[in-house]
């Protein structure tokens, strides 16, 4: 949080010399709020910023002039959800503001302009108790709206997930195949097996099978995601992906060793309220590759709590930046079949 700037609100005299003359008047309301934080990552993205910007100036029908502090354009390769919010061609800002965001932290360093408003939102509201969520106590907006409003914003085509048959209908019914997502992961937490657990899922249990590592280009991405009617991913950032899901899709959280203490809070919480179910599968030590660097007693497994116990540091290395998975197909085969039957429901 060091990186994010505080703004103070100071009542003085319109009389008072020490008062700037106003260069630009603006007519319609103001919204500032900061890029900082934990944005830089793709779930904190949404959590932080960019579902309580909608909670917040949604309600002004696009007639409100965003103002950001904290942009950190070094990081523009990143998140494009967040850093490029400067451009007047995003989505999601274009949907909420008919005006170009303005920089305000580069406008008060070169002292260029002095911006007045007759009223001015300082910091964003609606952020709810739990993850990828809006308080009702101050929105009128849910996150079913959130949906919706990302939905027009990326010009989402898919509204419903697959309803399968049971028994098939007809022969065409019979035909259905329900699409599913497999999020690959580069660096840390990846599927060392995907090729096989692709297999599975096409093979045997039907699914037409794609595997795509989050783009780049959000826009594109949300396009695949909201496609599919099931999404499985590791536990991270990916999963925040979910919110392009179609209503009544399935999301399937595989956990790793060491990370389940918080994982229901964080995917699975959140996707009631936009409509999806949600399946959780921990894996087993043999099936995380941090079998190969510790005993299969040693605390790494038995006490988490320990570990983390070391330093944020340390923990994160291990379990966060140190680990892969290697899926028992047949273990998770249930979970699959699981996934097929609420599609049926």
């Amino acid at each position: 949080m060091a990186s994010v700037r505080q703004w103070s609100i100071r009542l003085v005299p319109e009389s008072n010399p020490s008062v700037p003359n106003c260069t630009r008047v603006h007519e319609s309301p103001g919204v500032l709020f900061s890029l900082g934080g934990f944005s830089l990552n793709f779930f904190h993205a949404f959590t932080d910023v960019i579902v309580p910007l909608f909670a917040t100036a949604r309600p002004f029908n696009r007639d409100a002039e965003l103002l950001a502090t904290d942009y950190q354009p070094w990081v523009a390769s990143v998140h494009k959800i967040v850093t490029q919010a400067l451009s007047s061609d995003h989505p999601v800002l274009k949907l909420l503001s008919r005006y170009n965001v303005v920089n305000i932290d580069d406008e008060q360093k070169s002292g260029r302009e002095t911006h007045c408003f007759s009223s001015l939102t300082l910091g964003l509201k609606g952020r709810g108790q739990t993850e990828l969520s809006i308080n009702s106590s101050e929105s009128n907006y849910r996150m079913r709206d959130f949906q919706q409003f990302l939905k027009t914003a990326y010009n989402l085509k898919k509204t419903t997930a697959i309803k399968l048959q049971r028994p098939a209908a007809s022969a065409a019914a019979a035909r259905q195949k329900p699409r599913l997502l497999i999020i690959s992961r580069m660096h840390s937490r990846t599927f060392t097996n995907v090729g096989q657990i692709a297999k599975l899922c096409r093979d045997e249990l039907g699914y037409e099978v794609t595997v795509a590592e989050p783009y780049e280009d959000t826009s594109r991405y949300a396009r695949v995601v909201n496609s599919c009617d099931v999404m499985v991913g590791v536990h991270g950032a990916g999963l925040t992906n979910m919110v392009f899901l179609p209503e009544k899709a399935v999301v399937i959280q595989v956990v790793p060793v060491g990370l389940d203490r918080d994982s229901a809070a964080l995917f699975g919480e959140p996707a009631g309220g936009l409509g999806v179910s949600y399946l959780e599968y921990k894996i087993g030590k043999e099936e995380s590759s941090l079998i190969d660097k510790f005993p299969a007693d040693d605390d790494v497994f038995e006490k988490p709590w320990v570990v983390e116990k070391r330093g944020v540091k340390v923990f994160r290395s291990i379990y966060f930046d140190g680990q892969n998975v290697t899926l028992d197909l047949a273990r998770f085969r249930p979970t699959l079949l699981k996934a097929l039957e609420l599609l049926r429901q």
